[in-house]
């Protein structure tokens, strides 16, 4: 059926390059609009699955040229360099608002004006992206329940239970830690039975009634319960200064043993970034672009549990799939949980499976380029083990292809820059490992601490002079060098590439606090934020009163006892995280990647109080984790928005979640101190010898008691690789005039220079056989199967994810606690040939002759 459409006057013309509109006002025509459509040809132009296709081409007939052109202007605005957004999409919106003609003579363009009707209504009906409509739903159920009795005693429980392992084995070598995939994993089965067994017994509060067994176990109870043991599973940050506060070796200060003291900071540093999470939704959380990858595995596993819908879909393999989300879960799955134990406990050389060096085991440069454990990884088949790929939660099936392959390209280029430093000698790194996180004295061992500091843990630099300097590898000079260019570029990045949302941001937060409701006119409408605006919002006030409540209970902590450290320590982490959680959010919700601000926050804390370690462990704690928090729990506020959890529902949840699992982690913490006998020592027979706590207060004392400046500072060592700064601030520049100058270089649009600076970051101790393998398998995925075949891509893709997750963490735990726990061990050529030689202890370039030194001797160093 044809209808007539009236076009009034002529639509601006869209000008990439300035963002203006150019109007001419031609006669009025009439065109007739195509319902009947080729579903392939659209399919493909528009990234979209027949379903999704079929519900845009329906809401396209609402849609008039007028209202497609103004749509289309916003889109382009926002997505116009948004490597997430499909380039072909873009090429034929640009086309579309550049061609005057199609709004002058619409009779004569009916297909495209139809093509970008459906792209609208698909934007505004949907998601721009195809990952985000593979697995959220744009429709929402208000009825279904989410806080109920059973979901929060489930959740709690489970929050509880992740709480005590996690914290009561992080001292342990080797550590265990469970996720919160675990428990969403097995939150299921007894949510499922809690609908079977328990009665229909309840009672009504407000008007409202609250039921043991309000029925059927629904999706968002699920993700309410995940979103709790998300926030729960972590262990406190704060642990790490109260233990090398606690321990006599360390800094031995008995009132650290206080639990009042231990609360207060724990809460503090906990919630702190709550507040700055609260604030910053319209920046990070309703945008549609903050596409938040983690997330989408989360949801995927969510809906293999409550789909019941069950579509067959074309394969690879020219047949047709019918099997369903749950099945396909299950199988993969359980090929998982099966394989795992191969790499990770039969026959480890499939993990770090370093062929090539056992050629010559011992020779210094092929195992200096090619090992596995202590060289660069150049291996074309490093690993046969998945969890290897996901060394830094980035899995190859969950980040966009962008994010993995610039990833590698900066690492790769980087390589380069680590072997001239080393076979050159620069820094004397020829004397040391080539891709080690280890500091190192001039005598080739590691730095001790002891021989710089005196008995309270306070810089000697009569015992300093007659040690050592603190000395870094190769691979950890280009680690800092990238850190340096990664801060400065994710602020170059943000203003370059996403200034117009950040300003759009601004405006809402400021009508937000204003109460007004008026719709922004320089957004389009997103069909997730439709469908929450049902819901009661959580007020800024309120993240406002929790962030004024972990303030005080910060400075509380640390004005109440002799910590030698200003209570300015908490403001100056907000500070810095009010400069960073935009521009850092922005990039972690489209990429994937978190830029954590550990180094800057060492390095700006070790500089305003060299020599006091004590204090600089407050300003990383502050500078660090309020940050990190604040991402961390944009992400969780996402999910609840995807699977339309109401905000004050995921709020409470959040909050109570966080609050339980402090009290249980300081509980487990006062055990561990007072009834673990000779806890943290070498030789402690369960192995609770908290490597991750010596490793702690090492960074500490080199960081706080040496301070940045004698490595990084004036005259110091290190002091060119500062240059990390200006080159990270100018890499945007550059890319982003060469992507505006050069249009139609597909390939371009895809450099992300952020990612390009987080790939370095990922040396010392990871290596190119961490990060090659993720390549070809995100091309797979990410390219191969989502262009070619995308209904079964997006079926399949984030299940297949979440259950290798699920498994690896599932066989892990029993791994860990039947086998390694009682160090049951097989001893044979394909678990031994991972340590041979080389790999097996790091060899060097050059090595010290007996009693040796390299660099400057005693008197000649400062």
């Amino acid at each position: 059926m044809a209808t007539i459409e009236t076009v009034q006057n002529a639509p601006p013309v869209y000008d990439s390059s300035s963002d203006e509109k150019k109007v001419t006002l031609p006669a009025t025509h009439s065109v007739d609009s195509i319902d009947d459509i080729s579903i392939e040809r659209y399919e493909h132009e528009l990234n979209v699955t027949g379903e999704d296709l079929l519900q845009a081409q329906e809401g396209a007939k609402n849609l008039d040229l007028e209202e497609t052109r103004d749509i289309m202007i916003k889109v382009m605005k926002i997505h116009e360099r948004d490597p997430n957004f499909p380039i072909h999409v873009v090429e034929r919106i640009r086309e579309f608002l550049g061609n005057s003609s199609v709004f002058e003579n619409p009779e004569k363009h009916s297909d495209i004006i139809q093509e970008m009707k459906t792209e609208a209504a698909l934007i505004t009906g949907n998601s721009p992206y195809s990952e985000v409509r593979a697995v959220v739903d744009n429709t929402d159920d208000p009825s279904i329940p989410s806080s109920t009795i059973r979901a929060w005693v489930i959740g709690l429980s489970f929050v509880t239970v992740l709480a005590f392992i996690n914290q009561m084995f992080s001292i342990r070598q080797p550590s265990i830690t469970v996720m919160a995939n675990v428990a969403q994993l097995l939150s299921y089965p007894v949510g499922r039975a809690a609908a079977v067994w328990l009665p229909d017994v309840g009672f009504t509060l407000f008007g409202v009634r609250h039921s043991l067994n309000p029925g059927k176990f629904s999706k968002k109870e699920h993700m309410l319960i995940t979103i709790m043991a998300n926030v729960g599973w972590h262990t406190p940050y704060t642990d790490y200064i109260i233990w090398t506060q606690v321990l006599p070796q360390f800094f031995n200060q008995p009132y650290a043993r206080g639990f009042a003291y231990q609360i207060l900071i724990s809460l503090g540093t906990n919630f702190i970034g709550y507040g700055i999470a609260g604030l910053c939704r319209r920046f990070l959380v309703y945008p549609s672009f903050c596409v938040w990858p983690a997330s989408l595995v989360t949801i995927a596993l969510n809906a293999a549990f409550h789909t019941e819908k069950n579509e067959p879909v074309q394969s690879p393999l020219k047949k047709i799939f019918t099997i369903s989300r749950l099945k396909f879960f299950a199988w993969s799955f359980a090929a998982m949980f099966v394989w795992f134990w191969f790499p990770n406990y039969i026959f480890t050389a499939l993990s770090a499976f370093s062929w090539i060096t056992w050629i010559a085991p011992k020779n210094v440069n092929l195992t200096t380029i090619t090992g596995f454990n202590t060289g660069l990884g150049v291996n074309p088949f490093p690993t046969f083990d998945w969890n290897v790929l996901l060394f830094d939660n980035q899995d190859p099936f969950m980040v966009p292809f962008f994010n993995t392959v610039n990833k590698f390209a900066g690492m790769f280029i980087s390589m380069f820059v680590i072997i001239g430093l080393y076979y050159t000698n620069s820094y004397n790194t020829s004397y040391l490992p080539i891709n080690t996180n280890r500091v190192w004295d001039r005598f080739g061992a590691r730095y001790n601490v002891s021989r710089a500091i005196d008995s309270r843990g306070i810089f000697d630099p009569v015992k300093y002079e007659a040690y050592s300097p603190a000395y870094l590898g190769a691979a950890n000079l280009v680690v800092y060098l990238a850190f340096f260019g990664i801060y400065a570029a994710a602020i170059s990045y943000s203003f370059l590439y996403h200034g117009h949302e950040i300003k759009m941001g601004f405006k809402n937060l400021y009508k937000s606090i204003r109460k007004d409701k008026s719709e922004n006119k320089e957004e389009y409408v997103d069909i997730h934020n439709k469908l929450m605006s049902k819901y009661p919002e959580v007020s800024e006030w309120w993240y406002m009163g929790c962030l004024v409540i972990a303030v005080a209970l910060s400075c509380a902590g640390i004005a109440g006892w002799e910590t030698y450290t200003s209570v300015g320590v908490v403001f100056y982490g907000i500070a810095l995280c009010l400069i960073f959680v935009i521009p850092i959010g922005l990039i972690t919700a489209m990429t994937g990647i978190e830029v954590t601000l550990n180094v800057l926050a060492e390095f700006i804390g070790g500089a305003w109080v060299a020599g006091n370690a004590l204090a600089m462990n407050y300003f990383k704690s502050y500078g660090y984790v309020t940050c990190a928090h604040a991402v961390r729990f944009s992400n969780d506020m996402k999910l609840a928005h995807y699977v339309k959890i109401p905000p004050r529902h995921t709020f409470f949840a959040q909050m109570i979640a966080t609050f339980v699992s402090t009290f249980v982690c300081i509980g487990v913490l006062n055990f561990q101190i007072n009834e673990i006998p000779d806890v943290c020592t070498p030789n402690q027979s369960n192995k609770f010898t908290c490597p991750g706590i010596n490793t702690f207060f090492t960074a500490s004392v080199l960081w706080g008691t040496l301070g940045p400046h004698k490595m990084f500072g004036k005259n110091g060592q290190y002091t060119a690789m500062l240059v990390g700064f200006p080159i990270g601030l100018i890499l945007p520049f550059i890319i982003f005039y060469a992507q505006k100058k050069l249009p139609k270089l597909s390939w371009l649009r895809q450099v992300h220079p952020v990612v390009l600076m987080y790939g370095p970051i990922n040396w010392a101790p990871y290596s190119l056989s961490y990060v090659w393998p993720a390549v070809p398998l995100g091309w797979f995925s990410m390219v191969f199967l989502k262009n070619r075949y995308l209904a079964f891509w997006a079926k399949y893709n984030y299940i297949l994810s979440a259950s290798w997750s699920s498994a690896i963490a599932i066989a892990a735990i029993i791994i860990f606690f039947g086998l390694q726990w009682s160090e049951v061990e097989l001893n044979w050529w394909g678990n031994n040939v991972v340590s041979w030689g080389c790999e097996g202890k790091a060899c060097t370039r050059f090595v010290l002759k007996k009693g040796g030194y390299f660099g400057p001797g005693v008197g000649e160093f400062d």
